[in-house]
């Protein structure tokens, strides 16, 4: 009898590489010009991101700045959720910024649900915060994966554990 190969899909955040990134965004505001003695902030609290500055348009280009940073240290944007952005204390404004880990239930039925009308002799299951695909033939798994790469769900996906 053949033996079921599976991955799982998962959304991973390497939060080290969001300290680096927030380090250097750091860096680059205690040098810029347009920030110097600007009331600017960025922390992380929960693994939560708290990001405040004293107007919008400081805070958009302090996000900038950031996601910059982001990017280049290989985080994916899509793995933050954005909050609006709320008046604080000392007339700044804030915005906390949620990172995700692990995939939202509603978004993991939106995969099987996916990978089910594909019609492929594969089988998905959601088990806990990831989604397991399993099948017979390697050749349908990795036909999974490049459907879902090509699909955008809105969320950050790594395929991980392919034996």
């Amino acid at each position: 009898m053949a033996k079921d190969n599976s991955f799982d899909i998962v959304s991973k955040t390497d939060y080290s590489e969001i300290e680096n990134a927030l380090n250097q965004t750091r860096k680059e505001l205690s040098q810029r010009f347009d920030f110097k003695g600007s009331k600017t902030l960025i922390s992380v609290h929960d693994k939560n991101l708290i990001i405040s500055a004293e107007d919008d348009t400081r805070l958009r280009n302090l996000n900038d700045i950031m996601q910059t940073k982001l990017v280049r240290r290989g985080v994916s944007l899509k793995a933050l959720d954005y909050q609006p952005v709320e008046p604080s204390a000392g007339g700044t404004v804030r915005q906390i910024v949620h990172v995700q880990q692990g995939i939202p239930l509603d978004k993991a039925k939106e995969v099987v649900k996916y990978v089910k009308k594909l019609k492929l002799k594969v089988q998905a299951s959601i088990q806990g915060d990831l989604v397991r695909i399993s099948g017979k033939k390697r050749d349908d798994l990795q036909s999974v994966m490049q459907k879902l790469k090509a699909k955008d769900f809105g969320i950050d996906m790594q395929f991980d554990n392919y034996r």
